[in-house]
């Protein structure tokens, strides 16, 4: 650690920052330098050169990157802050810089959208297309030599996953287990593979054995503070599906090989109890409605465009606003308070402005139950 926090282990890098850089001569030089890789705005082989010696003092104190600020006075002499990361740091990606990170004070903390559960739909039933006897029928025409689960099985994932599976569901399972154990417990490899293979031609996508389905809850997904907290999560009027980033009523039962397909038993207001969604592996909110029930995409082997078009789901008031901390230019001072209702969320006030201008009041937010 003693070399790592040396000043002649950081002189190199910032004389080469100082050469390179005219106009940084004095005032603030930020960058990061790990194990492995740096962000210094320098060429290849300057950096290459100016991050050496600060590597070899990572690998020494066993530190995987720091990130560190350089402020320089008009006579020469310079103040260096040098940061460690650690498990409980995030970092934005691009440039980084001392302050412009996350610091988690509390172990396992999350952003509120993280945290948001699914509201409850009163009501809320299955399609008219959903028929678990029609859809075990035509599970067992496709796949006659398949063996399916015992209801004890059944009822252990029910305990496991704390939520009882919808009938759709056991039927399936009811005709093939996907993967049947040898026994040993460990199975053949290549009747799993065939059984697999069998399963996933007769009901369209890629199927999980019964022991691999698990609730798709918002752990699933990432989701650093510097982007979640600003993130707003909403479900429109009459949406299918609730804007979410995870949700124990979705059971993940298969994927396309990228995505998920999850039956939904928390629906928005305008969906089925027991419809199927896609889970984007690329968004952090949210899913795709895909099929109003599981029958309807099995019968028609996971096509798209099996259930009739709907009118266009309302879009919900706008519940994020962003303004300039100093008005002028593109914000009035009324700023928020055009913005403020009762379901606006997020807030995002940013620094600038003009010299000059008028403050920006808080008053018009402060009493919105869900502004953050």
């Amino acid at each position: 650690m003693l070399a790592l926090h040396a000043f002649a282990t950081w002189e190199p890098l910032l004389t080469l920052l100082r050469a390179g850089r005219p106009a940084a001569r004095t005032g603030a030089m930020t960058g990061s330098v790990a194990v492995a890789s740096w962000s210094l705005p320098l060429d290849r082989e300057s950096g290459d050169r100016a991050a050496a010696p600060v590597q070899r003092a990572l690998v020494e104190a066993g530190v995987r990157e720091v990130v560190f600020a350089a402020e320089t006075a008009p006579d020469g002499g310079t103040v260096l802050h040098v940061c460690e990361t650690g498990p409980a740091v995030e970092l934005p990606p691009g440039p980084r810089s001392p302050g412009r990170g996350t610091l988690v004070l509390v172990d396992g903390a999350v952003a509120e959208p993280w945290r948001r559960r699914p509201e409850p739909v009163p009501g809320a039933v299955s399609a008219a297309s959903a028929d678990p006897e029609l859809l075990e029928r035509t599970l067992r025409e496709r796949l006659p030599d398949a063996v399916g689960v015992t209801e004890e099985e059944i009822a252990a994932t029910e305990e496991r996953l704390g939520v009882a599976l919808p009938e759709e569901l056991k039927a399936l399972y009811r005709v093939t287990r996907v993967f049947p154990p040898g026994p040993d417990g460990s199975g053949d490899w290549e009747a799993d593979f065939a059984e697999q293979q069998a399963a996933e031609s007769a009901v369209g996508c890629e199927l999980s054995s019964l022991e691999h389905l698990f609730t798709f809850g918002p752990t699933f997904r990432r989701g650093e503070w510097w982007h979640a907290a600003t993130t707003a999560v909403a479900t429109p009027p009459g949406a299918a599906v609730q804007g979410l980033v995870g949700s124990p009523g979705w059971i993940a039962f298969g994927s396309n090989g990228g995505d998920t397909f999850a039956v939904d038993l928390t629906p928005g207001p305008g969906g089925h109890l027991g419809q199927v969604v896609l889970i984007g592996h690329e968004e952090s909110i949210g899913a795709e409605l895909y099929g109003e029930s599981l029958t309807g995409l099995v019968l028609n082997r996971f096509e798209r465009g099996v259930r009739e078009a709907g009118p266009p789901e309302p879009r919900p008031a706008e519940v994020t606003a962003e303004v300039t901390a100093v008005t002028g230019g593109g914000h009035g001072p009324d700023a928020l308070g055009s913005a403020a209702h009762p379901e606006l969320e997020v807030v995002r006030i940013r620094g600038g402005g003009r010299p000059g201008g008028t403050p920006l009041g808080l008053a018009p937010i402060a009493g919105l139950p869900r502004v953050r």
